[in-house]
Order: structure tokens, then sequence, then C-alpha cells
């Protein structure tokens, strides 16, 4: 599960730096054989179509999110590129400034909206798992919550 949970980390991370598909051989020490990355997505827009325009100095951080089976989150906004993988379950975003909603499950990307408010419901039976990737300008959070 670890070696699983790293390679989809690897994909990811490559997905949200830009890395096109590529094989890589692996060392003579290694039995392995090839690993070969598959891109999950290219874009440069946003869910609700705007650039991805990234902090100069960018700190990337790293999360993982367990959202339990009903849970709704309040609605919100982030002020940076957020990038999200799901790793299993079902989750439902709806952007309250376009009214536009979709629903992602395991394997898919969300490119969250920025500066947009919106929320989130685990509409699925099972736990959300959804790993996280933010690009701060400056150390700290990147969710506003709506008062």
């Amino acid at each position: 599960m670890k070696g699983r949970i790293a390679k989809q980390i690897f994909v990811l991370a490559g997905v949200a730096f830009g890395v096109t598909t590529a094989t890589y051989a692996a060392s003579d020490q290694e039995a392995a054989g090839k690993v070969v990355v598959q891109p999950l997505l290219s874009t440069n827009v946003t869910s609700s179509g705007q650039p991805i325009v990234l902090p100069r100095d960018a700190t990337v951080v790293f999360s993982m999110y367990e959202i339990p089976a009903g849970a709704k989150l309040p609605e919100h906004k982030h002020l940076y590129p957020r990038y999200g993988y799901m790793l299993s379950g079902e989750l439902r975003v709806t952007n309250t400034v376009t009214g536009k909603s979709a629903t992602y499950k395991s394997g898919q990307v969300i490119i969250e909206a920025i500066d947009q408010w919106h929320h989130a419901e685990n509409t699925g039976t099972e736990p959300v798992k959804l790993l996280v990737i933010d690009q701060l300008a400056k150390p700290g959070g990147n969710v506003v919550l709506q008062k």
C-alpha cells in the first residue's frame, strides 16, 4: 500500500509540475524493470477556467485529507493554487460563484478554483482520502472560511 501511495504521489507531483510521459530504466541493481509514468491531467486552468498563476518563491505543502462518509466541508476559498488527487471515495465540489458542481472519484485530479467560494461533500459510502498539494506565496494556510 505504501508503495502504491508513493507511486501516486510521484505521478501527481509530475502532473503538478509539468512532467510529461516518460519511461525510466531501473538501475542494474534493481530487478523491477521499468517504471512507467502516465500523466493523469495536463492543464493550465482551474476547475472554473481561471489561468493557473504560480506564486513567486512558492512554498509547496503536501497534505493528506480524510473526509468521513456524509461529511460536508464548509464554504471556503483558496488564495493560491491547490491540487488534489483522489485516492479513494467520492467528493462533490460545488462552486458557489459559478453554480457548477463536479463529482470526483478515486484516481481523478482536482484543480481547485482560486479565490472563488465553494464547498464540498463526501457523497459516497466510504471515507474520501485526498492528497492535496498547495503552492503558497508564503508559509501558512491556503483556506479562507466563509463567515
